[in-house]
């Protein structure tokens, strides 16, 4: 049988078989594999998004503070920023088709669960639980695109790649909106909606997605991960607390940072000395890593940090509805979406990216810049100028950077590597949330107070969001003056953080994308595994047989030096 028999030939149960080994799969047989971890993505995406229009509302019929809106966010973006490098280090070990479909499930329980929750305090716990889910879909997503589709025709399929995800985020504020504004749904629906879509997902996971599969003795850092999560966790407490509970400059703020430092300090030995780190400390001698990892830091801090209140914003500031707040971002998505296409077809086709990291890094400062000046009675025509500059950067940027990364690392370290930029860009996202969460409600608060205090008011009380259209005009004057002008400080804040990302940027160095898929010998043999990238080379193998994937998918055994076709089933 040919070669290309072989790639086209089909199981009983109708799916294709893994290409052999040098066969390139045909842009038809990558689509069919990515199709069911596209929907995936796009049902994660959707249930993320779907809730951010509802929030406001949600967050007042729970009676929740702007605390707990802040919290109900980065406790998803925390979550998924520990187990980010833990599924990704899975990723190198095992299977990665039943991670992604694990990390689905996950997902999945968690967003029925959360449409349960009865107060803040529930939600949040639930939506920690969304975002482990959450956190293993965007790092093996990116995984596995790289394992099957060399880095020079990557950016074709990560136009793609973000193309679903920017759907995902024009459908979830829209269709949240339709949802919390629709008396017989309910917000609760917002979480319920996504469900069978997802088992839509892994039914379409199971039949067409077909990697090669690596066989390794997995053995998982849980020391690191616990270290990498308290020293996270406490950080962003700190934040969340600092200037409510207690002083920015208080024995509690030193304890807290303290600790954070000392946890940190801990992790880095601990990986030093791990034989399988969550993060592996040899990558960040490659520069071109490091410096992505800076760059996607202040990428996640700047966009997950301003972006998220923008919802807020329209309601809140603007008096809007949660629909219509949803439509008022589509110009940011909308660059999102066609920057992200666009460029990564103009990579494929020339083979140059640094050229749209520094145009992206560019326009994300300037929107970002211009969104300072955001008031509740700016006009809207400025705003989505304001926004779609702000998307098209965050489009040229987010996905390239990873390209770059995964391109000079070899195939069997793409899980650590992706995972490690993942990582810190949604730990940046994290901390940007808390951070200008903490900022945008002390400015509010301050504004309030003093607009409150013109009118001969003393306060609104319970500390709750407030619901504009049950207060008096002249509150609701002061009301919504005081989130436009906080939102107006956080978008500021943020315009410096991504000056940092271009800086990283600018000293990347524009390394040519590679043409193939797969490790050389000599690659395997200098990282100390045999051409099967299955055994470390001093040390014979001990059982009857260990097996390995080659790049096309045949499983390599290294004890026989036999060939048989194969992959993950």
């Amino acid at each position: 049988m040919s070669q290309h028999q072989q790639a086209e030939r089909q199981d009983g149960a109708g799916a294709p078989q893994a290409p052999v080994a040098g066969a390139p799969m045909t842009h038809r047989q990558i689509m069919e594999a990515l199709s069911g971890l596209l929907l995936g993505l796009f049902v994660a995406i959707l249930s993320s998004t779907v809730v951010s229009n509802a929030l406001p509302r949600i967050i007042s019929d729970l009676d929740g503070s702007q605390s707990a809106y802040t919290w109900v966010v980065t406790s998803t973006l925390l979550a998924t920023t520990v187990s980010t490098p833990i599924w990704g280090k899975l990723a190198d070990l095992t299977s990665k088709k039943l991670l992604v479909q694990f990390s689905l499930l996950v997902f999945i329980l968690g967003s029925a669960a959360a449409g349960l929750s009865q107060n803040p305090g529930t939600l949040i716990t639930f939506r920690v639980i969304q975002g482990l889910g959450a956190g293993g879909l965007t790092a093996l997503a990116q995984v596995i695109l790289a394992t099957i589709i060399p880095p020079r025709e990557r950016g074709r399929y990560n136009g793609y790649l973000g193309a679903v995800m920017a759907l995902g985020t024009i459908g979830g504020p829209l269709l949240g909106g339709v949802i919390v504004d629709t008396s017989w749904l309910g917000w609760r629906w917002c979480f319920y909606v996504g469900v069978p879509f997802a088992l839509a997902a892994l039914v379409i996971l199971q039949r067409t997605l077909r990697l090669p599969l690596v066989t390794r003795a997995v053995k998982v850092d849980y020391l690191g991960a616990a270290l990498v999560a308290a020293s996270v966790s406490l950080l962003l407490i700190w934040v969340s607390l600092a200037g409510d509970t207690f002083d920015w400059w208080s024995w509690q703020t030193v304890a807290m940072v303290l600790g954070a430092l000392v946890l940190a300090a801990a992790f880095v030995l601990v990986e030093q000395r791990a034989a399988e780190p969550i993060i592996p400390m040899r990558l960040f001698r490659n520069p071109t890593l490091t410096l992505s990892v800076v760059a996607s830091l202040a990428v996640g801090t700047a966009m997950f940090g301003a972006t998220v209140f923008l919802s807020q914003y329209f309601q809140i500031a603007r008096g809007d509805s949660p629909t219509k707040a949803g439509v008022m971002t589509l110009p940011m998505i909308i660059g999102l979406v066609g920057s992200s296409t666009v460029v990564g077809r103009l990579i494929t086709a020339f083979g140059k990216w640094k050229r749209y990291l520094v145009l992206g890094g560019v326009l994300l400062i300037v929107g970002l810049a211009l969104m300072g000046s955001a008031r509740a009675d700016t006009a809207y025509g400025l705003l989505a100028v304001y926004m779609f500059l702000i998307g098209c950067g965050v489009g040229m940027t987010m996905q390239n950077l990873v390209l770059a990364v995964q391109n000079t690392v070899p195939l069997h370290e793409l899980g650590a590597a992706s995972s490690t930029v993942a990582f810190f860009r949604t730990l940046g996202g994290a901390i940007g949330v808390s951070v200008l969460g903490a900022v945008l409600a002390s400015r509010v608060s301050t504004y309030m107070a003093d607009g409150l205090a013109e009118l001969g008011v003393e306060g609104l009380g319970s500390g709750s969001l407030p619901d504009i259209s049950t207060l008096p005009a002249p509150i609701a004057a002061v009301v919504e003056d005081s989130y436009g002008r906080g939102t107006g400080v956080i978008f500021l804040i943020a315009a410096p953080i991504a000056l940092v990302a271009l800086l990283a940027i600018l000293f990347l160095k524009e390394i040519p994308l590679r043409t193939a898929n797969e490790d050389t010998a000599q690659t395997l043999i200098e990282d100390g595994l045999d051409v099967a990238g299955a055994v470390p080379l001093d040390k014979p193998a001990t059982g009857p047989s260990t097996q390995a994937s080659g790049p096309g998918g045949d499983t390599v055994d290294d004890t026989r030096g036999g060939r048989t076709d194969g992959g993950e089933r």
